[in-house]
């Protein structure tokens, strides 16, 4: 069975996408399988709200989880679907490979888990949790509240090499970037405003590191002139060779805590993080976007919507497929 959702669609083609946002394309989009909105209403009505509480209570007392629980709900969607299997604890899983051990937030899906499980036992999947927590997070932090559909069930199988095929690098180049996306059924509009996400929390040195190189006494020095040579002297500063593994560096240097389009206003001005971010600018595939994002942060929310749908509807699993796992870092097997 399928669903409908009525959203709307910004063209990429267009010469002016402020002007196409106030023109928007109505037209109707049909989900995978079998996704429903107010999937748990009769089931387990309060489900969404105990996500929110657990989401909102973690956040008051550690303001890094909402971009915790962004990063998290793409590291598990783009390796074998948006069915929680980057939860699953053991030898060889998807959590044993370097790219998932800085992955954070797991303990706020879990929270909201037990008490899902004491209230509707056996009802909510972590699949679901883990795409309403995203979701919430942006909402919490400034973004637009969107609604998406649930009734996703939990996969069984979570394997460390199936990570790195599938996930993207912050070094990657746009072809590389445009060929991961496009395998997940994912536009390159979608790639751009899911870049978006970047508009909140943190990274570690190693992340942008190649941006620069170490001369001959032995200090960094910048080697990618796409950067803004200011910017890239606070980075040094903030992560000298002598850092520790563990420092952390905001993803936006203006408004870190806040989701907005600063995200884009940084990438005008030569300030992306990643050598990734500020590919979307140098590419005249995706710059004059990049430049209307910056503008006009109401298309940046209206596009977050559409897109973050389609990101949270990636290889779902449904109906027979999977299950509703009790514990979201065990199978029930």
């Amino acid at each position: 069975m399928t669903i409908t959702s009525n959203i709307y669609v910004m063209p990429l083609t267009s010469s002016n996408h402020i002007n196409v946002a106030l023109n928007l394309v109505y037209f109707t989009v049909t989900l995978c399988c079998s996704l429903f909105f107010n999937f748990y209403a009769a089931s387990c009505p309060t489900a969404e709200l105990i996500v929110r509480n657990s989401v909102s209570s973690s956040s008051s007392s550690d303001p890094s989880i909402p971009g915790k629980l962004l990063r998290l709900v793409f590291h598990d969607c783009f390796v074998e679907g948006c069915d929680a299997s980057l939860m699953l604890l053991g030898n060889n899983t998807e959590q044993s490979d370097p790219a998932n051990r800085s992955i954070g937030g797991f303990s706020v899906i879990e929270s909201a888990k037990r008490v899902l499980e004491f209230l509707c036992p056996g009802t909510v999947s972590c699949a679901d949790i883990i795409a309403l927590a995203a979701r919430d997070a942006v909402a919490l932090t400034g973004g637009p509240m969107i609604q998406i559909p649930t009734g996703r069930r939990d996969g069984m199988v979570s394997v460390a090499s199936n990570v790195r095929p599938n996930i993207l690098d912050t070094s990657f180049t746009m072809d590389q970037m445009i060929n991961r996306f496009s395998n997940k059924g994912l536009s390159l509009f979608d790639l751009v405003i899911l870049s978006g996400a970047h508009t909140i929390g943190t990274a570690h040195c190693s992340s942008f590191r190649d941006r620069f190189q170490q001369d001959s006494k032995g200090k960094l020095t910048l080697i990618d002139k796409s950067l803004d040579s200011s910017y890239a002297n606070e980075l040094m500063k903030e992560c000298p060779l002598s850092a520790s593994p563990s420092v952390l560096v905001n993803n936006d240097p203006e408004t870190s805590m806040v989701f907005d389009n600063q995200y884009y206003r940084n990438l005008v001005i030569n300030k992306g993080l990643f050598q990734s971010d500020s590919a979307l600018l140098s590419d005249n595939r995706t710059r004059r976007l990049v430049e209307d994002l910056a503008k006009d942060q109401q298309f940046f929310f209206q596009s977050w919507g559409q897109s973050f749908l389609k990101l949270t509807t990636i290889g779902v699993k449904t109906g027979d497929e999977g299950e509703i796992r009790s514990f979201c870092a065990s199978t029930n097997a």
